[in-house]
């Protein structure tokens, strides 16, 4: 008869009388709700990135997908990967008082599309090399662990924001307002701090 992996290797132990029952932690996972997210690169007339950071409350759509090419044969069909999409990142960030977070991330918006005068990434140079270019250099979402030390980093490469919301202004509502902010992005990496 096969044993319960799960039960042998990280079971409940407990002998009553003995002390309280012993639950094995090597099965605890990165929490939802404990994690930074860094702006590398952002275009100087914007903000300062960390403002950014301090507002910054939901992160989606961190994702990498392969289209598949298939192989027709005699009898068979077979798949190969192929073509590679990244995902749309979507910041969610409390609209603070303080660090007129809806105007910067404005700002940073314009700095690919100015609505106003039409241009297109005005802060971009035709050739240009390292920083003249309108895509931020990173953007890094760490994600902490129970002590809010690093534990391991997802980071985005060729970063732009593509669209700028708000959140609905509603009388009726008890919540802070909020600018969802959606970006593109060209390359990821997924690493941790112990196997980077």
């Amino acid at each position: 008869m096969a044993d319960s992996y799960y039960k042998v290797k990280y079971g409940r132990e407990f002998t009553p009388g003995k002390g309280l029952p012993t639950i094995s932690t090597d099965l605890d996972s990165v929490r939802a709700y404990q994690f930074e997210i860094r702006f590398t690169g952002v275009p100087s007339d914007v903000t300062n990135s960390q403002d950014f950071t301090l507002a910054a409350k939901k992160v989606t759509g961190i994702e990498m997908s392969s289209e598949a090419i298939a192989v027709d044969r005699v009898n068979d069909k077979v798949f190969y990967p192929g073509k590679v999409t990244p995902g749309d990142l979507v910041v969610t960030f409390d609209n603070l008082y303080l660090r007129e977070t809806a105007s910067d991330l404005w700002r940073y918006f314009k700095s690919t599309y100015d609505p106003i005068t039409g241009e297109i990434t005005k802060n971009s140079q035709p050739g240009g090399g390292a920083g003249n270019t309108f895509k931020s250099e990173r953007v890094e979402i760490i994600q902490l662990d129970n002590v809010l030390n690093p534990h391991s980093t997802v980071e985005l490469y060729g970063v732009w924001p593509t669209k700028w919301s708000a959140a609905e202004f509603n009388y009726g509502t008890n919540d802070f307002h909020t600018i969802d902010v959606t970006f593109k992005y060209d390359f990821m990496q997924q690493y941790d701090y112990i196997n980077p």
